[in-house]
Order: C-alpha cells, then sequence, then structure tokens
C-alpha cells in the first residue's frame, strides 16, 4: 500500500470521464503503459507534451507504490516510415534505428527518465499474429481479400473511451472505405504487403499489422491482460486506443485492458494548430537551439496537463527567467550541488504542498506555485527551504543542475579557462585603478555573453 504519510493519488479517468481515486490492481505493483512514437522523423513538441506527462505520473507513483514498470512502445513498422525511407532513399532499419536515438536523445535532454521496458513493434510480431488469430477463432475478425478486420459490431461496448457512437461514423470521415469491409468503422489488424514492403509470413499470407494491433500485443506482453494506467495524446482516444481497447477484451475477455485511462489535452504554437503549412511546426531540437531544455520542460508543465497549452516564445523565455529565480534561490539557501546527497535526500521530506498538488490529478501548476512559496524562504537564506524546493523539484524532473551548472551553461573547461583569465585581467585592472581597461573587459565579456556579478566575496559569473 502506499505510505501512510502520503496522500492518496487522483486521476482523471478519461473513460469515466471524472476525476476519481486511483486504486491499483496489485499495490504492491502498479503497471503503466504509454504509446510512443512512430520512428520515421525528429520528434516535435506536441510529441513531447505526453512523454512529460507520462514522466511526471511515473515519477510520482514510483514515490507512492513500492514497484512501478513502465513500458513505452517504439513503432518502428508504419506506412509513414516505409513512405520517408522511399523518398530519402534509405534503408528501413537505418531510417528507425536513427531516429530512435534522436528521440531517446531528445527525451535525455529534457530529463525524461527511460522506461522500463521499450518494445519495438518489429520484435512481437508472433504476438501480433497469435491475438489477430484468436480473434478470428472467437467471431471478431475475419479475413477478406488478404486483410484481416476487426469487426466493430461484434463489441457492444465499442466506443465507450472516446463516446463516439459506431452508428454515428461517415464512411470516409475517419475511417478507410474499402470493398472488403463487412462495415465501414471496422479496422484493418493485419494487410497484404507488395514486395516493396516490410512483411512477415502470416496464416493470411505475407503482410504487416495495423497499427492498432501492435499496442495491444505488446501491452499484453509485458503488462499482462489487465494493468493500470494506459495513457497518450487526446488525439490518440479515437481511434486508436478506442481500438486498442476493443481487440484487447475481445481477444482476453477475462482481462480488464487498462483500468484507467490518461489524456493529455492538445498543444498549440502562438495560439494555432501546430503545422508545417503554417509555418510554426516546432521540433523539441527546434525549441532547445532557442533555450536550456530545463526551461521548456518548466514551460510544459506550467499548464495542467488536460488543459490545451500555447506555446510561445515569451513563455519561453518566462520560463528561463523562472528557472533562474529557483536556482538563485538555492544558491542563497546553499544548495549548490546537482543531487543531493543520499543521506541528506532521506532526511529531507518531500514538501507536502508539492505532493499534494501532484497527487491532485497532476497538478502542476499548482506545484510549481509551491515552489515559488518555497523559493521565497531559500532566498531569504532558508536552507531547510532551498533542501524542500530541490527535492520538490526534482520530483517533477525539474532543477537537475547545480546553481553554477545552470548559469554558466553547457562550457567547456577551455572556454571556462579563458573566461576566468579574462575576470582576472579585470580584476588586476581594477587593482590598477585601469578602470577605462576593466570597463573594455566587462564589454567583452558580456559580448561572450557572460554577465559579471561583483560582490564583497568576489566576481562571479553567468551566462545571459
Amino acid at each position: 500500500m502506499p505510505h501512510s504519510a502520503l496522500p492518496a493519488l487522483s486521476l482523471h479517468d478519461s473513460q469515466r470521464r471524472q476525476t476519481v481515486p486511483f486504486a491499483p490492481l496489485d499495490p504492491a505493483h502498479v503497471k503503466v503503459y504509454y504509446c510512443g512514437p512512430t520512428v520515421y522523423d525528429l520528434a516535435h513538441i506536441g510529441n513531447l507534451r505526453a512523454m512529460l506527462t507520462a514522466d511526471v505520473l511515473v515519477r510520482l507513483l514510483r514515490q507512492l507504490y513500492p514497484r512501478v514498470t513502465f513500458v513505452r512502445n517504439i513503432t518502428d513498422v508504419d506506412d509513414k516510415i516505409t513512405a520517408r525511407a522511399r523518398a530519402n532513399g534509405e534503408d528501413i532499419a537505418a531510417l528507425t534505428s536513427r531516429t530512435t536515438a534522436d528521440f531517446h536523445a531528445d527525451l535525455a535532454a529534457l530529463g525524461v527518465l527511460p522506461p522500463d521496458i521499450e518494445p519495438r513493434a518489429t520484435h512481437n510480431i508472433t504476438q501480433m499474429q497469435e491475438m489477430i488469430a484468436q480473434l478470428v477463432a472467437n467471431g471478431h475478425a475475419y479475413v477478406a481479400e488478404g486483410h484481416v478486420l476487426f469487426s466493430v459490431g461484434s463489441f457492444p461496448s465499442y466506443g465507450a473511451l472516446s463516446g463516439r457512437n459506431p452508428d454515428e461514423l461517415e464512411a470516409g470521415a475517419r475511417v478507410e472505405v474499402a470493398p472488403y469491409k463487412q462495415a465501414a468503422g471496422d479496422f484493418v489488424l493485419w494487410k497484404p504487403s507488395t514486395p516493396d514492403q516490410p512483411g512477415w509470413d502470416s496464416p493470411w499470407g505475407r503482410g504487416r499489422p495495423g497499427w492498432h494491433i501492435e499496442c495491444s500485443a505488446m501491452s499484453h506482453r509485458y503488462l499482462g491482460d489487465s494493468f493500470d494506467i494506459h495513457g497518450g495524446g487526446s488525439d490518440l482516444m479515437f481511434p486508436h486506443h478506442e481500438n486498442e481497447r476493443a481487440q484487447s477484451l475481445c481477444c482476453f475477455p477475462h482481462g480488464s485492458f487498462a483500468t484507467y485511462w490518461v489524456h493529455n489535452a492538445m498543444l498549440l504554437v502562438d495560439g494555432e494548430k501546430m503545422s508545417k503549412s503554417l509555418g510554426n511546426f516546432l521540433t523539441i531540437r527546434d525549441v532547445l537551439a532557442q533555450a536550456p531544455a530545463e526551461a521548456l520542460r518548466l514551460l510544459l508543465l506550467g499548464a495542467h496537463y488536460r488543459s490545451t497549452l500555447n506555446y510561445t516564445l515569451s513563455g519561453l523565455q518566462e520560463a528561463r527567467r523562472t528557472l533562474d529565480r529557483f536556482y538563485r534561490a538555492l544558491e542563497t539557501a546553499g544548495v549548490t550541488q546537482d543531487t543531493l546527497d543520499p543521506a541528506v535526500a532521506q532526511a529531507t521530506a518531500l514538501p507536502q504542498g508539492v505532493l499534494a498538488a501532484l497527487t491532485d490529478d497532476l497538478n502542476t501548476p499548482k506545484a510549481i506555485a509551491e515552489l515559488h512559496a518555497l523559493a521565497d524562504k531559500a532566498l531569504a537564506g532558508d536552507h531547510e527551504a532551498g533542501l524542500a524546493l530541490k527535492r520538490g523539484a526534482n520530483l517533477m524532473g525539474l532543477l537537475a543542475s547545480s546553481p553554477q551548472g545552470w548559469f554558466r551553461g553547457e562550457t567547456s573547461s577551455d572556454e571556462d579557462s579563458a573566461i576566468e583569465t579574462l575576470i582576472a585581467e579585470r580584476l588586476a585592472a581594477r587593482k590598477a585603478r585601469d578602470f577605462a581597461r576593466a570597463d573594455a573587459l566587462r564589454d567583452q565579456l558580456q559580448g561572450m555573453g557572460i554577465l559579471l556579478e561583483d560582490t564583497r566575496d568576489g566576481t562571479t559569473w553567468r551566462r545571459a
């Protein structure tokens, strides 16, 4: 059970459409599945929002429960991947390997912890075929012209997650129109492959899986037919998650599939839906060229995960200033290390205000407000408040650096040495009362993006 001193967690369950207490199937082992990327290009900041929501959720669960298994998949077989590889003149395996490495690097830069298990679709084809065969055998799927399709009409509660009635679906609106379908809403579990497309031998001929069956097979393989939380962006609720739910419950009727569904809202850029045609499409790397990764993380956590988030450059800059304040508070309170000493961390209780906010459906804006209150005390020199600020922020993956590391940025030892040399020259000039030379050196450093702060204890520097 959760530690008696810790508050109980509540989450907004998309299927029940309300915030409810979280009661894991097994309090000794919480199981979480999130949909990962389709690896054919760099991840964009919209993708990042789901990854950050999962990261905060899993960090919190690990404070509340003794064991958490977090599974996040990689979709490495998909028609978008095939099309991109063809356009690039690139081998599919090379494309997916490269873009998966890019995805991992981007998330690592943002402090997103890796999942416990990261299955790849191409490594789970056998499990997908076994599920499809079971669905055909129990009458929930049918074979037609080399395709295997799920029969939506065979599952009475189809639409319960998304709130969509299958009778109201218009053919062609969100589903593929095909003459071999028995009903417009039926979706593909397996489809034939041409010689130039990825394919695997199967009872239905050489082909490849549909998108939805991939996640069902991978979640079942690693988490079983019943697990606690399934998450992703709200754009996945229909049809992807609705279809996952249908095929999983029909294949494993004694299971419950996901008990709770957690969906984050969409992200806008300057008030508009992000799209390449509008010129506001931003990859994670586009943003990291403008500001430190932690500023982007704070900006995204500054809105509740179920609220639409509007990304702006001014918001990114404001997040950076907020981090300046938090790191200055740590510095003033004498908390100067990247990580708290284990003994100190053990003795430093998680701030109750931060914990209460996060256990209330991951209320990160409220948690950040609590960090500001701790920073107020730390800026007055309260060491214990500084430790609590560090501990509370770390729970959200924030303040992972030291104040010196934050203010000085990523500089090489050679760069640091050059800066320190110029500062020493300026100090010598001031002692010699050569103020013109001292001012010129300050201007030179400022031109390099280095700001100086003169105190009674000497001169410190940081990046602008």
